[in-house]
């Protein structure tokens, strides 16, 4: 095979690839045996010419002639793909290894297990996808909340009801293993080769059931409403797990792959001397405009409405002269804020999007970093309780019925409270309350905020339009906690190893994966598959 690079078409152009490629390479039909896209890119730095740029990968009847015509740059060998590597230890597992949670590291974790024979036992809190969506429906349209059935709780994890985004910063060969196994299990095709991969909330809930009937069907089990409450030990080590209103379950291995807001379990692990410290995160508001406005600013008036680009998106960050820093998090175009809390009596919000992206408003987290130091205690949890302490605010100013408070731009900006929303209404159900957000933000980040969106309106005119809306609070963004590890994965408990976004591992849905496949891996190092 052959990889033809940096192949653009601009966007107003009919993009037939096929025959883009026989002109640039002067092939014949008969030449060409097949070809796939390997990546897409969207280049809108200039906004009068606007290119979709590929990557493609060819196999053709003549590689040398080829090779030998086109430009070095233009036209290479494809790298070979790179594949994991699987090592079994020495040591006897007498049990499954048992995973806690069913959100992306656990049931990758899960999945990699499952294929290599050990037959892993997933616990999951929540409810499976099919009564869950039910549970978080009847909330966000009664304000009626399920504390083990929600956005944060059930089968897929907090991903489950997102943007389902799978763009990550790292740089890892296991990224691709993941993007296989979710086309492989009913992901669109596409994320294998858009550089900005994402599923959407719509289709990844099936994607999610059918990674976890995947792994049944290799001899794994996953049991949902089995919350585990704390760890069996002996002598330092791990020998099972304790469940809620449930018999213990014997383990010699427990990946502990819950999400960032298991407080309970973290305080249970807390007490039981699992070592953990507090963790810097971020908190902040969501931020909601016309979805046609930010097309128009990112690709301008001519493209705005090109389907082949499809809906706009933006990354955005800035950094107070003081040190402190905000940005945009888990941008959905064409979505909804979505109510999100896990716990009785806190407000707390999030954004999805399905896959066609095309509601009316786009979303984004604006978000401010905060560290032990604004905490005002040294505990490992101070995190949570700073969490629970806007959350309860943002509840009791929404009138204590997960109505969420919201205020337009113009008015966060002087400080004032708003009458009522502008053109851009508001997505947050079950609804939302007008109100001063300073009032359920700590001072400096609604500070930063200000600055922040001073900043982002010079780079990305318009951005702070006097009608966007700001929807509050935002504070499950990353985990508070870190569960301390290794470099063997493994906790100074012996046979625990934490693991993804809720032991401060991980941000995001690719990330966790990533990471769930390296905890299995630690796992696999270390033991082998004679289970008895």
């Amino acid at each position: 095979m052959l990889r033809i690079q940096n192949l653009k078409i601009p966007a107003k152009q009919s993009q037939d690839l096929k025959k883009t490629i026989l002109k640039l390479l002067r092939l014949s039909e008969k030449d060409l045996i097949s070809w796939r896209i390997h990546k897409r890119s969207v280049d809108a730095r200039r906004k009068d010419r606007i290119q979709l740029v590929y990557q493609v990968d060819i196999e053709v009847t003549d590689e040398k002639k080829v090779l030998k015509r086109s430009p070095q740059s233009t036209v290479i060998p494809c790298p070979p793909s790179p594949e994991l590597a699987v090592v079994e230890g020495n040591h006897r597992l007498d049990h499954p290894p048992v995973i806690i949670g069913a959100g992306p590291a656990g049931l990758f974790a899960a999945l990699m297990l499952a294929q290599q024979g050990y037959q892993p036992l997933v616990l999951e809190k929540g409810r499976p996808v099919p009564e869950r969506v039910q549970d978080v429906y009847r909330f966000w349209k009664e304000g009626v909340l399920n504390p083990h059935s929600n956005v944060q709780f059930g089968e897929g994890g907090a991903g489950t009801f997102s943007d389902g985004k799978l763009t990550t910063r790292i740089n890892d060969p296991r990224c691709r293993w993941v993007l296989q196994a979710l086309a492989a299990n009913g992901a669109p095709e596409e994320i294998l080769y858009d550089s900005k991969p994402h599923i959407g909330t719509d289709q990844l809930r099936q994607v999610v059931v059918n990674i976890r009937k995947n792994i049944e069907s290799l001899g794994g089990r996953v049991l949902f409403d089995h919350e585990v409450d704390g760890l069996l030990m002996k002598s330092g080590r791990v020998t099972g797990v304790t469940l809620k209103n449930r018999e213990p379950v014997e383990a010699t291995v427990v990946i502990a792959a819950m999400g960032h807001s298991a407080r309970n379990l973290f305080q249970s692990l807390f007490q039981q001397g699992v070592p953990m410290e507090a963790k810097p995160f971020s908190i902040g508001v969501r931020i909601e405009h016309p979805q046609a406005f930010i097309n128009a600013i990112q690709y301008g008036p001519e493209a705005a409405d090109l389907p082949v680009l499809g809906a706009a998106d933006y990354r955005l960050s800035w950094h107070h002269p003081q040190g402190r820093g905000a940005y945009s998090f888990c941008m959905c175009p064409g979505g909804q804020v979505v109510a999100s809390a896990s716990e009785i009596g806190g407000v707390v919000t999030n954004g999805m999007s399905a896959h066609g992206r095309k509601g009316k408003n786009a979303n984004s987290a604006l978000l401010v970093s905060v560290t032990p130091a604004d905490f005002h205690e040294t505990h490992p949890l101070a995190g949570i309780a700073f969490q629970r302490h806007w959350e309860a605010k943002a509840f009791e100013m929404g009138g204590g019925t997960y109505r969420a408070p919201a205020q337009r731009v113009e008015d966060f900006m002087a400080g004032r409270v708003s009458r009522e929303p502008g053109s851009v209404r508001p997505t947050y159900r079950p609804g939302v309350v007008m109100a001063d957000l300073s009032q359920c933000l700590p001072d400096y980040v609604t500070t930063v905020l200000q600055e922040a969106l001073k900043a982002w309106d010079r780079s990305m005119k318009g951005f702070a339009l006097a009608d966007a809306l700001l929807t509050g609070v935002e504070t499950r963004s990353s985990s508070p906690v870190r569960v301390l590890r290794g470099e063997d994965h493994e906790s100074a408990v012996g046979g625990l190893y934490p693991a993804g976004e809720g032991c401060g591992y991980a941000g995001g849905i690719m990330s966790a994966a990533v990471d769930g496949l390296k905890t299995a891996e630690a796992v696999m190092k270390r033991y082998h598959t004679s289970i008895e």
